[in-house]
């Protein structure tokens, strides 16, 4: 089967609907404001990075997924800090937006409180004492509390929710020795800006096309003994692109607004976008992933459940090139996190912003892309070759993903 990079792209026309924008119940998108500001946004970038460091090292049994609605959540935070600060004057926009992001943070992980009281201690030494940075404070810690105000009974980590499809063919079943799928709740929360987007779901298990993608899975995805068409350049895709999909393409953009700076108040717009997008097309997914519930390529290719399908031939033994995490195949989370990220900082930074990827896996080995197109397309694959996902899944993640992204920014005025 022959790979272009044509095949990432999503032929949306039979799934046109656009994305529903909330209503007052959500947090409003602020309005543009005309009020400017000469600051820096490195305090919106060292606070990003806070927040990666508190959800991810400091709490590294934190899973992925759960961790993002709160990078979304202290994001906007900051925004809103940001603009408020800006619209009053007077005021420290980096002050304001370091409160909010610590109140915000430390809500959600209080145990860590005295280390981020410490990270503030050290920004509002940098920004020096003074009547600004005191008003800016207080308006950081409304923007703090609105927030936090806002998301009361938004159904974040309610485990009154589960999985709880039946197996057969076409079911995802949990990890042994799992009996219900990471965070269930997570596709209930309740989104910070767009409702879900329609999908048209897996493909029927007796189509053609179903066919077509449980051989690509077969061949390109298998790892240890099973045989596998996949190159050895295609394998290190695959191996690089397994590391934390939350912060990755965040963490390229923290250092690349280092070297081409865009203002606090643009800066602190930019991560509101990306990670309330970002939070959204997450929700959707997990949504899909508990009631879909599709299953992943080693259960289907391994034969445990026939499929009906003449053209698909079950391999006993079948294994993935990487370790398999505890939910099902449709859609990819990866997808889903990976990209909102790029689509708004396509619309908003341009098409060959050139983001420095660093992998766990690959720790000195990064990767910088002439063009966020050819990012996509080895993140896309790196799914499909690493035995995760079959490309239906990695198909409609993009779909949810560009169209979440697109009613986000709208949102925003973009």
């Amino acid at each position: 089967m022959m790979l272009t990079r044509r095949s990432v792209t999503v032929g949306s026309a039979a799934l046109a609907t656009s994305a529903v924008v909330l209503g007052p119940e959500a947090l409003a998108a602020p309005r543009r404001l005309r009020r400017t500001s000469a600051e820096s946004g490195q305090t919106v970038l060292d606070w990003e990075r806070i927040a990666f460091r508190t959800l991810y090292t400091d709490t590294p049994v934190t899973p992925i997924p759960v961790g993002v609605p709160i990078l979304g959540f202290v994001s906007n935070a900051m925004h809103h800090a940001a603009q408020r600060s800006a619209h009053l004057g007077s005021s420290s926009e980096s002050a304001a937006v370091a409160q909010a992001a610590h109140d915000v943070l430390v809500h959600y992980y209080p145990a860590f409180a005295s280390k981020l009281d410490a990270d503030l201690v050290t920004t509002f030494g940098v920004i020096g004492a003074g009547h600004e940075r005191t008003k800016g404070a207080r308006i950081g810690a409304d923007a703090g509390r609105d927030m936090v105000e806002s998301r009361r009974g938004d159904g974040y980590l309610d485990t009154t929710i589960h999985y709880g499809k039946t197996a057969g063919a076409g079911v995802w079943t949990p990890n042994p020795p799992n009996t219900d799928m990471l965070a269930a709740w997570l596709g209930s929360v309740r989104p910070l800006y767009v409702e879900p987007v329609p999908v048209s779901g897996p493909f029927s298990l007796g189509s053609s096309a179903w066919a077509a993608d449980y051989e690509e899975a077969l061949l390109y995805g298998g790892g240890g003994a099973t045989p596998t068409q996949r190159s050895q350049t295609q394998t290190d895709t695959a191996v690089f692109f397994d590391s934390n999909s939350a912060t990755m393409v965040g963490d390229a953009l923290v250092r690349y607004l280092e070297s081409h700076p865009i203002g606090i108040l643009g800066t602190a717009r930019l991560f509101a976008m990306i990670h309330g997008a970002m939070t959204d097309a997450l929700i959707n997914c997990w949504m899909l992933k508990r009631d879909v519930g599709f299953w992943r390529p080693f259960q289907a290719i391994s034969g445990a459940y026939d499929d009906t399908n003449g053209a698909t031939t079950p391999q006993p033994g079948w294994t993935p090139l990487r370790t398999m995490p505890n939910y099902s195949d449709y859609v990819s989370g990866h997808g889903c996190l990976t990209g909102p990220a790029v689509q708004v900082i396509r619309r908003t930074l341009g098409e060959t912003a050139q983001l420095e990827l660093r992998s766990v896996n690959f720790p000195n080995n990064p990767r910088t892309y002439a063009r966020l197109t050819d990012l996509e397309f080895d993140a896309f694959h790196a799914r499909i070759w690493g035995g995760f996902h079959f490309r239906k899944a990695m198909t409609d993640a993009y779909d949810i993903a560009h169209r979440t992204a697109d009613a986000v920014m709208a949102a925003f005025g973009e």
